[in-house]
C-alpha cells in the first residue's frame, strides 16, 4: 500500500516536491503539473519521481463531458483529452473523472444521469478520450458516484465492458457509493464486493470517511478518515492484497494539519493490520 496527500508547500522544483512527500511519508503523490505545462517540465517530475520511488497516482481533469452545454461540453471533453495525454507523459496510473451529468451541475444529481440512455453516452464519451489520446501506460478512469454511473461495483464492471479499451480501469471511492443504511453498516461487505469484482482494474483509491447522523430522514456526511463508519481494516487489507503499488489517496480536507491527523489515522489501521507501507 501507498499512502499520499496533497503537500502544502510551494514545489515547482521536482527535487522539492519530492522532500515535501517524504517530510509527509507520501510514497504515492497526486501530479504536481497541469496539462500546460512544457515537456521538459513534465520528463523532470517524471524522473524524479521514480528516481526517489514515488507513485503518481492520479491526474484530475475534473469535468462534464455529458453536459447539455454544448460549448461546456467541448471543453470538458478536450480538458479530459489533455490531462489523460500529461497522465501518460508524467507515468501517472491514471487520469481520473466522474462520468458527467447531463443536467447543468457537473457533478449531478439529476434524473436522466441513470438511464440507459446516459450510460449510453458515458460509453461514447469515454471511447473518444481514450481513442483520442491512444495512452499507453495511464488508464483513464471514472470514479463512482452516488447519482451517476457508474454507481456501483456492477455497474463499473458492466461499464469498463462496454467501453471494451484497454486502457479504460477503475478508479475507487467506496465513500461515494455508501448511499443508504444498508449501505453504510454493510460497507465491509460493498468493499470485499468491489475488490471481488474490480480487483485488478482498480489503479487508484480515495481515502475519506462517512458518518450517519441521527436525525431523520436519512444523513450520510463525508468526514476525516477515521471519524466515520467506513471500515477501514478490510479497505486497506483488500487494497494490500491487490498489489504492493496500489496508491490511497487522502483528498477532501480543509488543512494540513486535517490530512495529518487523516494520514496518521490511516498508518495506526494499517499497523494494525500487520500491512507493510511502502
Amino acid at each position: 500500500m501507498r499512502l499520499g496527500g496533497p503537500v502544502f508547500e510551494e514545489c515547482s522544483d521536482p527535487q522539492a516536491w519530492v522532500a515535501a512527500l517524504r517530510r509527509k511519508g507520501y510514497s504515492a503523490a497526486y501530479c504536481p503539473l497541469d496539462d500546460a505545462s512544457d515537456e521538459a517540465a513534465v520528463r523532470a517530475f517524471r524522473d524524479a519521481a521514480e528516481a526517489s520511488g514515488i507513485v503518481i497516482a492520479e491526474v484530475g481533469a475534473w469535468s462534464n463531458p455529458l453536459s447539455p452545454d454544448e460549448e461546456e461540453r467541448r471543453k470538458a471533453l478536450a480538458l479530459c483529452r489533455r490531462r489523460l495525454a500529461l497522465a501518460d507523459m508524467i507515468g501517472a496510473r491514471c487520469c481520473v473523472n466522474i462520468a458527467g451529468s447531463i443536467g447543468h451541475r457537473w457533478d449531478g444529481p439529476h434524473a436522466g444521469d441513470l438511464t440507459p440512455e446516459t450510460f449510453d453516452l458515458i460509453v461514447e464519451s469515454v471511447r473518444g478520450i481514450i481513442d483520442a489520446v491512444g495512452p499507453t501506460r495511464a488508464f483513464y478512469t471514472l470514479e463512482m458516484m452516488p447519482w451517476i454511473y457508474p454507481d456501483s461495483a456492477d455497474s463499473n464492471l458492466e461499464l469498463v465492458r462496454a467501453v471494451d479499451r484497454k486502457q479504460f480501469a477503475v478508479h475507487l471511492d467506496p465513500v461515494n457509493i455508501i448511499t443508504s443504511p444498508q449501505r453504510y453498516f454493510d460497507n465491509a461487505d460493498l468493499l470485499r464486493d468491489c475488490f471481488a469484482k474490480l480487483g485488478p482494474l482498480i489503479k487508484s483509491c480515495h481515502a475519506k470517511d462517512i458518518l450517519l447522523a441521527e436525525k431523520l430522514t436519512v444523513h450520510l456526511d463525508e468526514v476525516r478518515p477515521g471519524l466515520g463508519g467506513l471500515d477501514y481494516g478490510v479497505f486497506l487489507r483488500q487494497l494490500d492484497a491487490l498489489e504492493p503499488d496500489a496508491p490511497l489517496m487522502l483528498e477532501h480536507l480543509s488543512t494540513e494539519e486535517e490530512y495529518d491527523l487523516a494520514a496518521a489515522y490511516v498508518r495506526s489501521v494499517a499497523e494494525q493490520e500487520g500491512i507493510a507501507r511502502r
